[in-house]
């Protein structure tokens, strides 16, 4: 049975604690609430001001599991405070470990710091998470995927506009990484797992992921340099870092180019224009 007593009790105290650099928000001159407001969370977590606000009230209805895994990932929740909110709400909190989806807090606070630099949050199967407002701006919302799309890999080999974003030239190298990488997964997770959910997918439908599967290669790393090819700025030669949170299997991929170079120009060009180059 739901707690709305313990519940709403629970989420004040969490949006109270918070405050709005903690999650990459201004503060402004004239602040005087403690901690975030309802209408902040509420953004945060993707859901309406009512409806997150009946819930600190102890009204309405019970929240879905979807609904209180964006309220845990809103209120950077770690993972025991995630729990304990699914158990107040009368629901199973949700498995922890590489299937899980629930970013950690310390990796939030990083990419929330990245408003200026491209940056995305994923999962071991190339499921974007989260975006910084440039990492959008250089590849489109790839949040917006449902399904196996979401995996980056998955849409390489089913979806030819996934390749319009990367140079000829790398094209056969990241082909034979992401079968290498899922691969790799598949024989860490289980046959099982979703990884082997995806390459059964991928050998009904594409005869070139037939191809390089069957090559049994293993261990092809990311380069650190990507080229891009963005349809408003052009060519751009990124250098990628990858941190790496081995409790979940999430990584934050943070791109930057040289100062000075050509590349740099553009991703300032690109911050201009914002996500409205890819509209």
């Amino acid at each position: 049975m739901i707690d709305r007593a313990g519940l709403a009790g629970f989420l004040r105290s969490r949006r109270e604690a918070l405050q709005p650099e903690d999650v990459g928000l201004p503060r402004g001159p004239r602040r005087r609430t403690s901690g975030l407001r309802r209408e902040e969370v509420a953004a945060l977590c993707h859901m309406s001001t009512d409806y997150y606000s009946r819930l600190e009230r102890e009204r309405g209805p019970q929240p879905s599991s979807q609904m209180l895994a964006s309220i845990a990932q809103g209120l950077h929740l770690s993972f025991d405070e995630r729990d304990h909110l699914f158990r107040l709400a009368g629901q199973n909190p949700p498995t922890r470990g590489g299937v899980s989806e629930h970013i950690s807090p310390g990796l939030l606070r990083v990419l929330d710091r990245l408003s200026d630099t491209p940056a995305e949050i994923a999962t071991e199967l190339g499921e974007t998470l989260r975006q910084s407002p440039m990492g959008v701006a250089l590849t489109g919302d790839t949040t917006r995927y449902t399904g196996p799309a979401r995996s980056s890999g998955y849409r390489w080999f089913t979806d030819p506009a996934a390749r319009d974003f990367y140079a000829p030239q790398s094209h056969q190298f990241l082909t034979r990484m992401y079968a290498s990488g899922l691969r790799q997964i598949v024989t860490l997770r289980g046959p099982d797992s979703r990884a082997a959910h995806l390459v059964d997918l991928l050998l009904a439908r594409s005869d070139e992921f037939r191809q390089v599967w069957d090559n049994h290669e293993i261990g092809i790393r990311p380069h650190d340099v990507k080229h891009f090819v963005h349809p408003q700025v052009g060519d751009l030669e990124l250098t990628c870092q990858r941190l790496v949170d081995p409790g979940q299997a999430h990584s934050l991929l943070v791109y930057t180019a040289i100062p000075g170079s050509e590349s740099h120009d553009k991703l300032h060009l690109l911050s201009v224009i914002g996500t409205s180059a890819l509209s």
